[in-house]
């Protein structure tokens, strides 16, 4: 692959660096202010085109390949504006498994952003073992056409504002585990759903929060996929969630890597050093990975070795950061505490490792 822009996409990525210098100061770039103002950043991304620019031109995209996704991620980084909301992992999933119907209803409002979106996933008792899940969704008595859900789920973004909820539910305890769970689009507005925050160490009380449903109702046209074909999906937004290349993390930790060399602080060289070795090593990782992807490579348990990967290295710049500034700095050693969720979110490293030993390598289970 070649690295260097084409003529339009320098073009591109030369118009995306005027407007980003137009747009600043205007959304805030951490902390709740971030969260309650993604939502207007989104829709202005996507009305100055440069949301969506891969996605499906018949659902509101641009059908552009994914290099215009990397050149956004990258000079939203440079430009130090709010990231990209990330999204892609849902618009993958319900490409793949939803049927015409559900993605014509559903993809243009979550790729635009007039439709805002949550991902009920984990709950409080199956997080890394997520086939585990106990929230159930059972056909409603007094109405065959819907189902009624109940069971908690937790780090769920974007709850507190979401229109929609992609739920993983039981639908059949009858078979394995893998096999008995189905994928919803619920609505949040309804009753029978209670949403409350969940406090971060960082102070930040937006970004994930613990939903309860209690006799929610989602009518069966809704279920993504057939029942109990839930598994399948969760394997493939889990999947492409893992993936670094459409999240625009290794120019963001190489900015972050600069600015901490141009401050005094206890950091060692071999510290800093290291941190600017791994952002590299994580850029060159992800532009190999494109490279395969325009090629038409499907990813699938690699997606496991770039979660890996990427907890290493914003673990490493998190480290270089508490070692340059300390707590003196709080969006520093707010990136030092973030840094740390990543061996947990988007599933364990523990987890990672293992689906890498089996999946990948072809080591046996004990």
């Amino acid at each position: 692959m070649d690295f260097r822009d084409s003529t339009d996409e320098a073009a591109f990525r030369e118009r995306l660096r005027g407007w980003l210098v137009e747009q600043k100061g205007k959304f805030p770039t951490s902390g709740d202010e971030y969260w309650a103002k993604a939502g207007e950043w989104h829709q202005a991304l996507y009305a100055a085109g440069f949301f969506g620019t891969s996605w499906p031109e018949e659902y509101g995209g641009k059908n552009l390949p994914a290099v215009y996704d990397v050149i956004v991620d990258e000079e939203i980084a440079k430009a130090g504006a709010p990231a990209r909301p990330s999204l892609g992992y849902l618009v993958v999933g319900l490409s793949h498994h939803g049927n015409e119907e559900l993605r014509q209803r559903f993809l243009p409002g979550m790729i635009n952003g007039t439709e805002r979106w949550c991902q009920g996933f984990s709950e409080p008792g199956a997080g890394s073992d997520l086939a585990s899940l106990t929230t159930t969704a059972t056909p409603c008595g007094d109405d065959p056409g819907t189902y009624v859900i109940h069971g908690h789920k937790i780090w769920t973004s974007y709850s507190d504002v979401a229109d929609w909820c992609l739920v993983l539910a039981r639908t059949d305890k009858s078979v394995a585990k893998h096999k008995g769970i189905s994928a919803f689009i619920v609505s949040m507005h309804q009753d029978g759903i209670e949403q409350r925050p969940l406090k971060m160490i960082s102070g930040v009380t937006r970004e994930f929060g613990q939903v309860s449903f209690d006799g929610a109702r989602v009518p069966a046209e809704n279920m993504v996929g057939a029942p109990g074909e839930g598994w399948k999906l969760a394997m493939t937004v889990v999947s492409h969630e893992r993936e670094p290349s459409t999240l625009g993390f290794s120019a963001r930790y190489g900015k972050l890597v600069r600015q901490l060399a141009s401050r005094s602080g206890t950091a060692t060289p071999e510290e800093l050093s290291w941190a600017w070795v791994q952002t590299e090593m994580l850029r060159l990782h992800v532009r190999r990975r494109l490279s395969e992807q325009l090629d038409g490579i499907s990813h699938g348990p690699q997606g496991s070795l770039d979660k890996l990967l990427m907890t290493w290295v914003e673990q490493s710049v998190g480290h270089a950061a508490l070692a340059t500034v300390g707590t003196g700095d709080a969006e520093l050693f707010g990136a030092y505490m973030y840094s740390r969720a990543q061996s947990v979110m988007g599933g364990t490293s523990q987890i990672q490792k293992n689906i890498i030993a089996q999946r990948i390598l072809g080591l046996g289970g004990r």
